[in-house]
């Protein structure tokens, strides 16, 4: 330690006039002496061999000084040790990774070696602390390499991009925990969506993760699952899902809507029968244009727009004969996409304008999404399929820190939830959940 460190750790205790017992220092005049002779002396408050790390330093020593007087039973230099059979036996030093850098702490350790602390436990490294920053570091979406050189950086600390690994590891138990957790009995709406992520399985190639977020009957959001698939999902794959979330307490669902993926509506049938499928209007409208010319974008859009705000089916399906005698001829390929999909594209058309506003896309999970491809995005590619799930599981649980946007979805839901309860019949009532 530096000289200033030193005398640090040999403050005088605060005397009255009279030479008398040491006056009480409150923590403020405390911190205001630390800080005022770390000045003085030249010693930094932050940074390398600065006052924070000899203040963590101390009060980690003191802290292990403390355990072992617990467990041999006597203070330090007290003759009730002698002939105890178990006694000091000086320490070792160890350095540790902590909020402020790494710090240098001296272990206590006892004759019999029976001596085991906890704040620093034998083999720890690492506070708690630096393993939530680094998983904070994670969700965000910096790699390894990333969070090694930002620790590197700020805290002059060297962590291998094997020792973050590994403290990103340790979520992937919280991960299965989280689920197969119990869901509530029944939601008013789900989503389901895929992200796709390079994934190498002997080569690289894109595979689905598929999302399923629902909104509770308090108008808040709920992630239920992440699940990878191989991009060729059918009615087994999904009936594989919903059996495990029906399995997980979730007995009905009011809506589900999907982006026309394959064999769900076959399998949402087998496990809740009364649930409506409804497919995304707006991924409807982007598939549309991947058939259109990009100078009939516009065109097409506004010929599309009557029938998806027709006041009902019969209006709609008027509609969409006008737009097929139209545009038919020039695409066929979307009046195919739209006919394919009209089974799932008309339910909302019988609810009003408020329930129509929220089931009608999937919008409500983009926000969700775009953290997730934000995470996904910064590593390219994944070397299995656990990697890439554990990378957005951890980008889940980061989602809105500072609750600020479940308030807002909270008061989005409040008018569809009060439609929804009427449209279906009291099926969201409190008694039934």
């Amino acid at each position: 330690m530096t000289d200033a460190a030193v005398k640090l750790e040999t403050m005088d205790p605060v005397e009255n006039a009279q030479s008398g017992p040491p006056v009480p220092v409150s923590d403020e005049q405390l911190v205001a002496m630390l800080v005022e002779r770390a000045r003085s002396e030249g010693l930094q408050l932050t940074g390398q061999g600065g006052l924070l790390q000899q203040l963590t330093k101390r009060v980690l020593e003191s802290a292990l000084e403390g355990e072992i007087t617990d467990h041999l039973g006597y203070e330090k230099h007290d003759a009730a040790g002698r002939g105890s059979g178990n006694s000091r036996n000086g320490g070792r030093a160890k350095t540790v990774l902590t909020d402020v850098g790494p710090v240098e702490v001296k272990i206590p350790r006892d004759t019999s070696g029976t001596f085991e602390p906890q704040i620093i436990k034998k083999r720890q490294r690492r506070l708690t602390g630096v393993d939530e920053m680094v998983l904070s570091l994670s969700a965000k979406g910096l790699t390894h390499g990333e969070i090694a050189a930002h620790l590197a950086e700020v805290y002059g600390a060297e962590v291998s991009k094997q020792t973050i690994s590994t403290i990103t590891d340790k979520v992937m138990e919280g991960m299965a925990e989280w689920q197969s957790r119990p869901l509530d009995r029944i939601y008013p709406v789900l989503f389901v969506d895929a992200i796709n992520v390079k994934i190498r399985d002997g080569k690289v190639a894109n595979r689905p993760v598929h999302v399923v977020m629902a909104v509770t009957v308090d108008g808040t959001r709920d992630i239920l699952g992440i699940w990878a698939g191989d991009g060729g999902e059918g009615a087994k794959y999904w009936l594989h899902v919903f059996t495990e979330l029906k399995n997980r307490g979730l007995d009905d669902v009011l809506m589900l809507v999907c982006d026309g993926l394959k064999g769900l509506p076959d399998a949402v049938e087998a496990v809740w029968p009364r649930t409506i499928v409804q497919t995304c209007v707006v991924h409807l409208l982007r598939n549309s244009f991947r058939y259109a010319a990009r100078q009939d974008w516009d065109k097409v859009a506004k010929a599309l727009k009557p029938v998806y705000t027709a006041p009902g089916e019969n209006a709609a399906t008027e509609r969409f004969l006008e737009f097929q005698e139209s545009w038919g001829h020039k695409y066929p390929a979307i009046v195919k996409l739209w006919s394919d999909a009209w089974a799932e594209f008309v339910p909302f058309l019988s609810f009003d304008v408020e329930i129509r506003k929220v089931i009608c896309s999937t919008n409500a999970i983009e926000s969700v999404n775009a953290r997730i491809r934000r995470a996904v995005r910064a590593r390219g590619h994944f070397p299995n399929e656990a990697a890439a799930l554990k990378c957005i599981y951890m980008a889940l649980m980061s989602l809105d820190p500072t609750g600020k946007g479940r308030r807002r979805w909270t008061m989005r839901w409040k008018t569809p939830l009060n439609a929804f309860q009427i449209a279906f019949e009291g099926r969201l009532t409190p008694s039934n959940n």
